[in-house]
C-alpha cells in the first residue's frame, strides 16, 4: 500500500480532528525520525515534548520489554512494584508528597482540579467554589481542562462548561487580585506557558501568588505537562522559582512516549482532600507504564541530563538570537531551556510546513505567531547546527 492509499485508508476511518501534515512516520533513531521510504527528519517537536531521550534508546526500550513479558495490567485494587518505584521517584524528583498517576495531562489537570475542590469542601463545607486561571493558558481538552484553558475559541463551542472559572491576566498579579473573592479555592497556572506563546511566569509575580495563596487559605495548582521534566533546565521549572505548588501536574516526557501523567500534592492537602471513592482510573499506573517512568528517572540521573540541557539550551539560545539578528521577520525569542519560540511576522503555521516538507525539519507552532521549539532533551551541537543550517534555508525563502 503506497502513501496515498494509507492516507485515503485513515481519512475515511478516522475522526477528523486533527489537520495533519502528508508524512508517514514509520521510525526513529536518536533525534531524527524515518518515513515509510525511509526518508529522515530532524525533530525539534519530539511528539509535542514526549521523547526526551529521542527515538531507539536501548536502556529505555530494554526496560519496557522486560515489563511486557511479566505484567502490563492489575487495575489500582492491587499493588505492584512498578508504580511503587515510580511513584518513589517522582515524589523525590518534584519535592511533592503523594502522587496520583494518570493516563495523560489532560486527566492530571481533572485531578488536580478536583483535588483543590474537595480540599475546599473539607476544609470549609459544600459551596460553589472557583478557580483563577490564567488568560493565554492552555490546560487540556476534556470538560474541566478546558474550563480553565485561557483562550476563548478552545472553549466556546462547547458551553457550558465548568462553572465558576474567572481568567486573570498572566504575569499581573493585579488582575489576580481583581479576581479574588471568598469563594476562590485555587490559582492555576502553567509554570511556562506553552501553547499560548511561550511566556515563562515573572518570578516576582509567581511568588506573590504563592503568598497569596498562603495568607488565604487556597491553593496553587502548577501545570508542567509540558514545561516539566527537565525541559526548561531544572526537573521541573517552579524548582527554578524558590517557590512550591499545593498540586503539581505532570506528563509528556515522564513516560518518553508511553501515555502516562500524574498529579502530585503535598501531604497536607493530601490528608485534607481526596479519599476512596473520590477518585479513580482503570489504567492509570499500570506496570507497564510506571516502568516506563521509573526507567526514565534512572535515565535522568545516569545522563546527567539536567546539567546536558542547560549546556546545550545556551548553545540553542545563541543559535535562536542569530536568527533575530538576522531576518527581520524574527521579531523575539521567548522561553526556558529547551524550551524556545521564535516569534514571527511572516505566517507561522507556512513555516512548519515548509521545514517539514521541504527541509524534513520538523517543528510546532504556538498561538497565532511563535516558531515552537520542543527538541529531544539528549540533541547535541551537532543537531543544533543542522537544525540552523535546514532553518536558513526556510527563513531566506522569505526574503
Amino acid at each position: 500500500m503506497n502513501k496515498k492509499e494509507y492516507i485515503e485508508k485513515a481519512d475515511k476511518n478516522l475522526l477528523h480532528v486533527y489537520n495533519r501534515f502528508p508524512v508517514i512516520f514509520d521510525y526513529g533513531k536518536g533525534v531524527h525520525i524515518y518515513d515509510e521510504l525511509d526518508e529522515e527528519y530532524l525533530d525539534f517537536a519530539s511528539g509535542i515534548g514526549v521523547m526526551a531521550f529521542g527515538y531507539g534508546n536501548e536502556d529505555y526500550e530494554e526496560a519496557l520489554i522486560t515489563q511486557l513479558k511479566r505484567i502490563t495490567h492489575t487495575s489500582n485494587l492491587y499493588y505492584h512494584v512498578p508504580m511503587i518505584e515510580a511513584a518513589e521517584k517522582l515524589s523525590r524528583a518534584s519535592g511533592m508528597d503523594k502522587v496520583f498517576f494518570t493516563n495523560s495531562g489532560a486527566e492530571a489537570i481533572e485531578g488536580a482540579l478536583k483535588t483543590a475542590k474537595k480540599f475546599a469542601y473539607t476544609n470549609k463545607g459544600p459551596g460553589d467554589y472557583e478557580i483563577i486561571a490564567m488568560e493565554n493558558s492552555f490546560h487540556g481538552r476534556t470538560v474541566g481542562s478546558l474550563s480553565v484553558t485561557g483562550t476563548e475559541h478552545y472553549r466556546e463551542p462547547f458551553y457550558p462548561l465548568m462553572s465558576g472559572v474567572k481568567f486573570a491576566t498572566f504575569n499581573d498579579f493585579g488582575s489576580v487580585l481583581a479576581n479574588l473573592n471568598d469563594n476562590t479555592c485555587a490559582i492555576i497556572m502553567e509554570t511556562v506557558q506553552g501553547e499560548g506563546g511561550l511566556y515563562p511566569a515573572d518570578k516576582e509575580f509567581l511568588k506573590k501568588v504563592r503568598e497569596l495563596c498562603d495568607d488565604e487559605g487556597i491553593l496553587l495548582i502548577l501545570d508542567e505537562v509540558q514545561c516539566g521534566m527537565g525541559r526548561t533546565g531544572s526537573m521541573y521549572a517552579f524548582q527554578q522559582y524558590d517557590i512550591k505548588p499545593n498540586i503539581l501536574t505532570t506528563a509528556k516526557a515522564l513516560g518518553n512516549g508511553v501515555p502516562i501523567g500524574a498529579f502530585c500534592v503535598t501531604d497536607k492537602v493530601a490528608e485534607q482532600s481526596l479519599v476512596p471513592g473520590d477518585h479513580g482510573t482503570t489504567y492509570g499506573g499500570n506496570p507497564l507504564c510506571t516502568a516506563a517512568v521509573s526507567q526514565v528517572f534512572d535515565m535522568f540521573e545516569e545522563y546527567k541530563l539536567i546539567e546536558h540541557v542547560n549546556k546545550i539550551s545556551a548553545y540553542l539560545e545563541d543559535v535562536l538570537d542569530v536568527f533575530v539578528a538576522k531576518y527581520d521577520f524574527v521579531t523575539e525569542r521567548r522561553g526556558l531551556g529547551l524550551m524556545q519560540g521564535l516569534v514571527l511576522t511572516i505566517p507561522v503555521k507556512e513555516v512548519v510546513s515548509k521545514a517539514l516538507l521541504e527541509e524534513h525539519l520538523v517543528v510546532l507552532s504556538a498561538g497565532k505567531d511563535v516558531l515552537r521549539l520542543l527538541p529531544p532533551l539528549v540533541i547535541t551541537e551537532n543537531d543544533v547546527d543542522e537544525f540552523k543550517e535546514k532553518l536558513e534555508k526556510i527563513f531566506d525563502s522569505f526574503l
